[in-house]
Parts: structure tokens; C-alpha cells; sequence
């Protein structure tokens, strides 16, 4: 394949992961920016939406769509679930201190893992993606369901900046986000508020899980690179910044895309790893993080 192609098909593998990474990342963002906390386990809600995709789909093995649509609409309420439960067992009763949370978040990520691998296995299997089309281009044939993929992260990004900044909720969110005292002394319930931003953050990892998982393939281990793309996004998009996060996300998944086709995967990640350092060192707010989002 020549330069042109090549280039072409890398920045639209890059294009994909964008999206996906934008997905996981906006959840850690969130979490971070209203309630202050570290989530360690991040990675792991993004390998359980990948898990109980496979789940859900193998209920309906003749049928992948159906199987796939169940997916969507449960993996999310089970993993917010979790996330919630999180929430009131662990991180409430330590008050949400940093350095607690992160300790407890860790301790949550060796936990889920080792419960996903005592039911789901050590096996990486697949998910039939929910449907089959190939786009025609001059060069080569490309999946179909990678665009859906675009289609649909795209969808649930602005969804997610509406909710934030044009309805109530998200107004009550950012208000927590400002002053917690404050808004706990205007009758805000900042507990509740707490939970729904985790699970919130979870659901939106969880899903960027599933609509990954008929590209790669459901692994009890698969949250640990999205975990740490999705740090680096947040520390170069400037902590708690919605906007940096989404624009931090397109930076790296799209170069992550073209490097890996033309170099390698590792060297990606070196890059990746090296402008976080440079950004640590020259602005260490992030590139969007000079204000609260």
C-alpha cells in the first residue's frame, strides 16, 4: 500500500479510537472534576461494558443485533450500579480524601479483576459485531461498524455535554463542583449528587467498552491501556476540563492511530507518555485547564 492509502486508513483507525478514548475519558474527567477523586479503577468499568457485552450476546448467539442492543441498554445499569455501590460503601465513608480514594480505587480495580476472571476466564473472546457492511473506498474495503462506532461516541459526547450544560442536573453537578459546602447549605443533596457523577463517569466507560469490544476481542485485563490513555488525556486536557478532555482525546488517538500504522504501538505510547511530561513541565494545568470547565 502506498504513502496516500496508508495515511488515509491510519488516521481513520485513528479517528475511531478518538472517539472511543474521548468516551473513557470524559467519564475519569467528570469524576474528577465534581467530586475530586482519583478513580484508579476506571479502566476496569471499560473491561466490564467489554465483558458483559460478551455476556449479553451469547444469550443470544443466532441473533447479534438483538444481542448487542441488550448490551447497550443493560451493561451501563449494571456497571452504574456498581459504581454506586462503590460510591456509598467506600469512597463516602472516607469522606473522599485523595489520597484514601486513590488507595481504595486501587483495591477496587484488583477486585473487580479477579472477580471477572474467577466467573468470565483468562480467555480473550469475541463479540459478533451487530452488523455486517464493508465501505468501498479505491484502495481498500473498510468496516462499516467502525464508522457506527464514531456515529454512536459521537452521539453520546454531546449528549453528555448537554446534560452537563443545559439541564438542571448538570447544573447541580457543577455547582458541587464549585463549592460543595455552598451547595450543601442551598439543600443540594452532595451525597446523591456524588454517586450519580460515579456512576455517570462508569456508564460512560462501560459503554465505550462495549461498542469496542466487536473490534477487539473481551479480555478480563483489556481496562489497562484505556485506563492509561485516558489519564493522559485528562492531564494534558487539564484536570476537570470537559472541553480539554475531548479536544486532548483527538490529539492523541488520531497521532496514536498514525504512529501505530507507520511505527509502532509502543512507540505511540512513548510519544504519548513523553508530551504528557512536557506538558507536566511547561503547564501543568493542562492545556485547557488555566479554569474550571
Amino acid at each position: 500500500m502506498s504513502f496516500g492509502p496508508k495515511l488515509f486508513l491510519a488516521l481513520m483507525e485513528g479517528t475511531v479510537s478518538a472517539f472511543v478514548l474521548a468516551l473513557t475519558a470524559l467519564g475519569l474527567s467528570i469524576v474528577f472534576g465534581v467530586m475530586r477523586v482519583v478513580n484508579v479503577a476506571h479502566g476496569e468499568f471499560f473491561m466490564l461494558g467489554a465483558v458483559l457485552a460478551w455476556a449479553f450476546s451469547s444469550l443470544i448467539p443466532d441473533m447479534p443485533a438483538a444481542g448487542f442492543a441488550l448490551a447497550l441498554a443493560g451493561s451501563p445499569i449494571i456497571v452504574g450500579a456498581i459504581a454506586v455501590s462503590a460510591d456509598r460503601l467506600v469512597l463516602r465513608r472516607l469522606n473522599y480524601g485523595p489520597e484514601a480514594t486513590i488507595v481504595a480505587t486501587i483495591g477496587l480495580l484488583y477486585i473487580i479483576q479477579q472477580i471477572v476472571l474467577m466467573t468470565y476466564g483468562p480467555d480473550a473472546r469475541p463479540v459478533q459485531p451487530p452488523i455486517n457492511f464493508r465501505i468501498v473506498f479505491p484502495w481498500f474495503g473498510y468496516s462499516g461498524y467502525k464508522l457506527v462506532v464514531v456515529a454512536a461516541s459521537a452521539v453520546l459526547l454531546a449528549a453528555t455535554w448537554f446534560v452537563m450544560m443545559c439541564t438542571r442536573l448538570g447544573l447541580v453537578m457543577r455547582a458541587t463542583q464549585f463549592d460543595r459546602e455552598t451547595a450543601q447549605a442551598f439543600g443540594i443533596p452532595v451525597d446523591r449528587v456524588y454517586s450519580l457523577t460515579f456512576a455517570l463517569g462508569a456508564a460512560l466507560a462501560c459503554i465505550a467498552g462495549v461498542l469496542i469490544v466487536p473490534i477487539q476481542q473481551a479480555h478480563y485485563l483489556m481496562g489497562l491501556d484505556p485506563l492509561l490513555l485516558s489519564f493522559i488525556v485528562v492531564i494534558v486536557g487539564g484536570l476537570g476540563s470537559l472541553r480539554g478532555t475531548v479536544v486532548a482525546a483527538f490529539v492523541i488517538g488520531i497521532s496514536e492511530g498514525v504512529i501505530s500504522v507507520f511505527f509502532s504501538a509502543t512507540l505511540a505510547k512513548i510519544i504519548a507518555t513523553l508530551f504528557v511530561a512536557l506538558v507536566l513541565i511547561f503547564r501543568p494545568a493542562g492545556l485547557f485547564g488555566g479554569k474550571r470547565s
